[in-house]
């Protein structure tokens, strides 16, 4: 466990019974439609790259860049758009992953922005969900686990840059942030 890490909260083992769980859900309600897969960079890379190889359907992926977070621990409520899609979402169904949801602000821009750029449908599915911190009506379709106000890190998750590549997820001390 890294030094900065006070406790585990999902291990390797949990993170991928989790990740085939979703799959397959997803690959049920999604077999015969046409679909693209967005991953919210940067840090669904690790969990979205995971959920692909599990789910036996014909996509295409695509990556957003959208931004309400600063360095700090705090959603800063405004969200924009930082880099779009590559590829017209017109018509399609468009299955966001994220790697957590917490005040939801992010995610509620952007369902409606990809639902005013002509998506038949858009739908969320989030490795972690943080519902003590939502600021806005906003419910993930596919989530993978509830977890607790904690600030979060690994498997994509970070703290200023920071964690991303640790293989579990973990409670972050609270001495690194404050």
């Amino acid at each position: 466990m890294h030094k900065d890490v006070e406790s585990v909260l999902l291990s390797e083992k949990q993170l991928e019974k989790i990740v085939n769980l979703l799959a397959k859900k997803i690959e049920k309600d999604y077999n015969g439609k046409e679909f693209i897969m967005v991953g919210l960079l940067k840090g669904s890379v690790a969990f979205m790259a995971d959920l692909m190889k599990k789910i036996n359907l014909d996509f295409s992926i695509d990556f957003m860049v959208a931004s309400s977070y600063g360095s700090g621990t705090e959603s800063s409520g405004k969200v924009k758009v930082v880099s779009d899609l590559t590829q017209p979402v017109e018509g399609k169904d468009v299955l966001i992953v994220e790697d957590i949801v917490d005040s939801g602000n992010t995610l509620n821009f952007i369902c409606n922005y990809l639902m005013t750029k002509g998506a038949k449908d858009v739908r969320v599915v989030t490795l972690c969900d943080k519902p003590a911190r939502r600021k806005v009506p906003f419910k993930p379709d596919y989530v993978g686990t509830e977890i607790p106000d904690e600030f979060i890190v690994g498997y994509g998750l970070d703290y200023d840059e920071k964690y991303r590549n640790l293989p579990y997820i973990g409670i972050l001390k609270r001495s690194v942030y404050e």
